[in-house]
């Protein structure tokens, strides 16, 4: 754990009792905090990857359905950045259609995933995505956002109330609704809040949380549980991949999640999340894509 991590963690044990949440409330939520990387063009730490950019692929590659939203580097990230059995080099390339009209769509992910190992040949690759999803990334929702992300370690911490643990073994925690659990919250969104206003120009701005836990506007179920049904209903109509071993919602997890801060699309909440056991076996074939948008 980082310094910068202890001191978010102290600082809202302080605040959480002080506000008089019953210590044991507060270390069984701290329990399930989740290691993460913050990337985005903010703070002196080391490049990873990139948002947007070219689009680099091997020659033997097909075209992505969708456009390129983020590359990252995986060998330049720390082992302990995240939780996630990710590989250890090469680069993940991250593709989004980030829809408003989710229901055009049913149960297929807004985006997909592809892991390029090191050393593998690429070339720079244009694809052609036609005038209508030309019109949707273009115009109408503004531009992909581009540029270097650089490197934080953090924690996350679930704001839902019921809270998976692949394990082994196994763990459901379930986190009643009452006024303790929205003031827990409350206290980390002011600790969050307090230290991104001590840091330079930190407001909302573009880049990728890899890891951790993915945030939506609902607060009832980890999104990528949610996810995880969803890719279940479309591996059943053959939109998705089989999985190779078995595979439960709630073994579901946030690979990514995209701040993005696309025009018209601000307050969307955009993730690509994978069962952890297909990510142990390279199956980014498998990664679902979702996103929750409350204009």
């Amino acid at each position: 754990m980082t310094s910068e991590s202890f001191d978010k963690l102290s600082r809202f044990r302080t605040m959480a009792l002080a506000e008089g949440i019953p210590a044991d409330d507060v270390e069984r939520w701290l329990a399930t905090a989740r290691p993460c990387a913050r990337l985005d063009g903010k703070g002196d730490g080391p490049v990873v990857g990139r948002l947007g950019g070219p689009l680099m692929l091997p020659a033997g590659a097909p075209d992505p359905w969708f456009r390129l939203a983020a590359t990252i580097d995986l060998a330049a990230l720390p082992e302990d950045a995240t939780d996630l059995p990710l590989p250890t080099d090469g680069h993940l390339l991250l593709f989004a259609h980030p829809d408003p009209d989710l229901d055009d769509f049913g149960y297929k992910s807004l985006g997909s995933a592809l892991h390029i190992r090191a050393g593998t040949p690429v070339e720079e690759r244009h694809v052609d995505f036609g005038p209508i999803l030309g019109e949707l990334f273009g115009e109408e929702f503004g531009e992909f956002p581009e540029g270097e992300l650089r490197l934080r370690t953090d924690l996350s911490l679930p704001i839902h109330a019921v809270v998976h643990d692949p394990g082994p073994p196994p763990i459901t925690m379930r986190f009643p609704s009452d006024h303790r659990t929205v003031e827990q919250r409350r206290v980390w969104d002011r600790v969050l809040g307090a230290w991104e206003r001590s840091m330079p120009d930190e407001i909302v701005h573009p880049g990728l949380q890899l890891g951790g836990y993915s945030r939506d506007e609902n607060n009832e179920e980890d999104p990528a549980v949610l996810a995880g049904r969803e890719a279940a209903e479309a591996e059943s109509t053959g939109d998705l991949p089989p999985s190779e071993t078995d595979i439960r919602p709630e073994d579901w997890v946030c690979l990514a999640q995209w701040w993005h801060g696309i025009e018209g699309l601000e307050m969307a909440y955009f993730s690509w999340s994978i069962a952890r056991q297909d990510l142990a076996e390279g199956r980014f074939d498998r990664v679902f894509a979702t996103m929750t948008w409350n204009p």
